[in-house]
């Protein structure tokens, strides 16, 4: 935990790491919590309304029984247990479940595809799977070229091919020794979301959850106050819902809320806060703004802190939550390889929207260019985290070449180009890579570009993200036709058609621009920023210098969209 001062620098200063040799994350997040036999550790929230309460003391029994079980199926240390499934107490009791037994949790997003899905299970050798039967339906036809998948658990019951997840947990012994692992032992595979090129797994250790709690303390203005109880929509099967929510809470002993849903509801996750007296929470600034549309005063939420991520929060929503929710807006940064490193403590520091922040006690976070030394005082560069770092992966899964790419002369580079101020805050400026965000999925151009190129008069494509007030990022996509084609015979309407049908609604072009050629680097590699650039220009420039669509095409995206282009 970060030291109690009045200001940052003296925190940041004061700050020590104390990482024992052996560690392992169940017994601080579960077992030393569970002598209590009436503290509450989850409530989970019904599909028909109603609530169920678990204790710590209810979850170490069935994380005892859990582990018993995985290891009569023969999984081993360093074994990978994949979990599918949403929020749910069984996502909770399995991930304990391997920490204690030293296997690897391997958690997968259950609105994955076929495709992901089985790239993910076959990439990281999962031997044992836990789920529920729609899930385990989709992934039948895959199951022939999953020879590494021994077991499969369902949650609701057994099937053809399942065992019942349930009952043989009760079969099972409830006592259970915690393994002695070591700090820097593997014990969760997270993969990144195939933003540029296939899924990459992260492996950390078990020395992950300590990395996450000066980040959590600073984030939420020192966790673990009276009263604090955690929710958020974010999926536990991504490292913010599993290591910026439920693992953390369950490190300081704070019950958590679950709450399934499948989509998003501004109006349903006001109900919740007040309903459940949640008092911390991590919202997407899209949630944000959208709650922010719901009228003032129908729900009485009074938070005690909030923290967002993945994209500027602006002025006006801070303003509004700290109105509104009864709590002033922290930022945090971070992703998936190394996790909560930069942010804001409005106890400690003056909020300035826009910034990323400040690296938070524990981590050095700076602007390098690209031999890893340190950029020019105000200098553009790569926003890099010094490394050796607690909450920092091990290494990329089975991919040397990627660890290579990452670290840089001892800083691991974030992918994100940014610079630093006078003050020490950290700004965005732009992407290394081509991630795009767009109502808070990220996702790469990839799949955008192959959905274009596959209609027969598409030579070349090259999809970016452009800001958008309302979504963080909308799609537009570049187009060079094939020679002979004129786009100006309705093509444009046709590929926005084609990427409405083919693609997530979150990731289809919502502009297409048609292009004489695109730039590229002296390899022949699209120059994706350079688009981005152009377009940001664009949308900054004088209203006389900014082209609009031709009529009867509406871009929704304001001067995002040109002469021969297309919008919808």
């Amino acid at each position: 935990m970060i030291p109690l001062a009045d200001d940052y620098e003296t925190v940041y200063d004061r700050f020590r790491w104390n990482i024992p040799e052996r560690y392992n994350m169940a017994h601080d997040a579960c077992d030393r919590h569970a002598t209590d036999p009436g503290r509450i550790a989850l409530v989970v929230e019904g599909e028909a309304g109603g609530t169920r309460e678990w204790t710590f003391h209810r979850i170490r029994q069935l994380a005892n029984r859990c582990a018993n079980l995985f290891e009569s199926c023969g999984v081993q240390p360093g074994d990978r247990v994949s979990i599918l499934l949403g929020q749910a107490v069984e996502t909770a009791v399995a991930n304990l479940a391997c920490f204690k037994c030293g296997a690897v949790s391997m958690p997968l997003f259950t609105k994955f595809g076929l495709e992901d899905l089985e790239f993910r299970l076959a990439d990281g050798a999962a031997r044992v799977l836990v789920t529920d039967s729609e899930s385990f339906s989709r992934l039948a036809s895959a199951l022939d070229r999953l020879p590494h998948l021994d077991t499969v658990f369902t949650v609701d019951g057994e099937t053809d091919g399942t065992r019942d997840f349930w009952k043989e947990l009760e079969r099972g012994s409830s006592r259970y020794e915690t393994r002695a692992t070591r700090a820097d032992d593997p014990a969760v595979l997270l993969y990144t979301s195939g933003t540029t090129g296939s899924p990459k797994g992260v492996l950390h250790a078990q020395r992950v959850l300590l990395g996450h709690i000066p980040g959590m303390d600073f984030a939420n203005n020192y966790l673990g106050q009276p009263g604090d109880c955690l929710w958020s929509p974010a999926d536990w099967a991504w490292i913010g819902g599993l290591f910026d929510i439920l693992m953390p809470a369950w490190y300081y002993g704070l019950p958590v809320i679950a709450a399934p849903r499948p989509d998003f509801d501004p109006e349903a996750a006001l109900d919740l806060l007040a309903r459940h007296r949640v008092r911390n929470t991590l919202l997407l600034p899209t949630m944000l703004k959208l709650m922010a549309q719901v009228p003032a005063g129908r729900y009485e939420v009074a938070l005690r802190s909030v923290f967002t991520g993945g994209e500027p929060v602006g002025a006006d929503v801070m303003a509004w939550a700290e109105e509104t929710l009864g709590a002033a807006v922290n930022e945090i940064y971070g992703q998936t390889e190394c996790n909560l490193v930069a942010g804001g403590c409005s106890m400690l520091l003056e909020r300035r929207p826009g910034a990323i922040g400040v690296p938070i006690p524990g981590h050095v976070v700076d602007v390098v260019d690209d031999d890893g030394e340190l950029a020019e005082p105000g200098g553009t560069g790569h926003i890099a985290v010094r490394q050796p770092d607690p909450v920092a992966m091990l290494s990329y899964w089975r991919r040397p070449d990627a660890d290579d790419e990452k670290v840089v002369n001892g800083w691991l580079l974030t992918g994100d180009v940014g610079h630093k101020d006078e003050d020490g805050y950290l700004w965005f400026t732009g992407r290394a890579d081509d991630v795009i965000t767009c109502d808070g999925e990220q996702f790469g151009p990839g799949a955008i570009e192959e959905c274009l190129t596959a209609h027969p008069d598409v030579a070349l494509a090259a999809a970016v993200g452009v800001p958008d007030a309302a979504r963080g990022e909308v799609v537009k996509a570049f187009v060079v036709v094939r020679e002979g084609v004129s786009p100006g015979s309705g093509l444009g309407g046709v590929l926005l058609a084609l990427g409405r049908r083919d693609l997530p609604a979150h990731s289809a072009p919502r502009a297409i621009e048609f292009v004489t050629d695109l730039p590229r680097t002296t390899t022949g590699k699209v120059m994706r920023r350079e688009l981005r650039r152009q377009e940001v220009d664009r949308q900054r420039g004088p209203a006389r210098e900014r082209r609009t669509p031709p009529s009867g095409a509406g871009s929704g995206m304001g001067s995002g969209a040109g002469p021969g282009s297309a919008g919808e």
